[in-house]
């Protein structure tokens, strides 16, 4: 039997995957350009590069979702409730994900206001931690403050925003529970991989800034107590997230069958 699948349609059936796929691929072409820059600071081509493969990671998904094939049937979209944001995203890693990210601006906030200049070289406001070591003082960085922050606070920004959006728009997009379920897991992932990997460079921060040297006393050794457990969900929901994004189904077909809503 001859396949009668338009060449055009059996494409755009996997454009999701192939955007998905091939945005990842640019993101990490970007990042290790980006980390080997000429730069005077060895922290911030990092930092770059973690915010551009993030930024990659979550065009790619709605880049995906754009080209993804709509119903052409007429479907019907009465319902006796509207449908929430909350009812198409992971029921369990989403509250982790929104821990993480109010955790990441925390930390972003408290570096910005903590952070100083080194008084032993010029240009470096907003770049280190100055504390008193032994009676003299003593810078510990590179710290997340507002010369780190600033970039992962626009990227964040701007990834959150158009990821709500995206969110919103999902929601209220005709089809099936099923799919708009996948396409929203994916979304979540994408926005997760953005998150989780700022929480693992700005924790990656405190720790090598608060363990270079003895003179953070007992607040720095109970600030890295505090960001050990951030680091250990990061790294975990950073896989979760990749592989959200990287397989073709988010949501598997347990999931996908609890809780169907009946939209006639």
């Amino acid at each position: 039997m001859l396949d009668t699948v338009p060449l055009q349609s059996r494409f755009l059936g996997h454009a999701d995957h192939y955007a998905r796929w091939s945005c990842l691929a640019i993101g990490i072409v970007a990042a290790q350009h980006l980390v080997v820059m000429d730069s005077g600071d060895i922290t911030m081509p990092l930092v770059f590069a973690i915010t551009a493969f993030g930024l990659c990671a979550v065009g790619g998904v709605l880049l995906g979702d754009a080209l993804t094939l709509r119903p052409l049937e007429a479907v019907r979209t009465a319902s006796l409730a509207p449908r929430l944001i909350r009812d198409q995203v992971p029921p369990r890693m989403t509250p982790l994900l929104l821990l993480q990210a109010a955790s990441l601006v925390t930390l972003l906030l408290i570096g910005a206001v903590t952070a100083s200049s080194d008084f032993d070289r010029t240009g470096t406001a907003g770049r280190v931690l100055v504390v008193t070591c032994e009676g003299m003082p003593a810078s510990l960085g590179p710290w997340p403050g507002l010369y780190y922050s600033g970039p992962m606070f626009a990227a964040l920004t701007v990834g959150t925003s158009v990821c709500v959006w995206a969110l919103r728009r999902i929601a209220q997009s005709p089809g099936d529970d099923r799919q708009r379920r996948d396409r929203a897991w994916a979304i979540t992932g994408a926005w997760g991989l953005l998150v989780s990997s700022q929480v693992l460079l700005v924790v990656l921060m405190v720790l090598v800034a608060l363990t270079d040297k003895t003179c953070a006393g007992p607040l720095g050794a109970a600030a890295v107590a505090a960001v050990c457990p951030l680091g250990l969900l990061g790294m975990f929901t950073f896989g979760w997230s990749l592989a959200t994004v990287v397989v073709p189904r988010a949501v598997d077909d347990e999931v996908a069958d609890d809780g169907m809503f009946d939209d006639e």
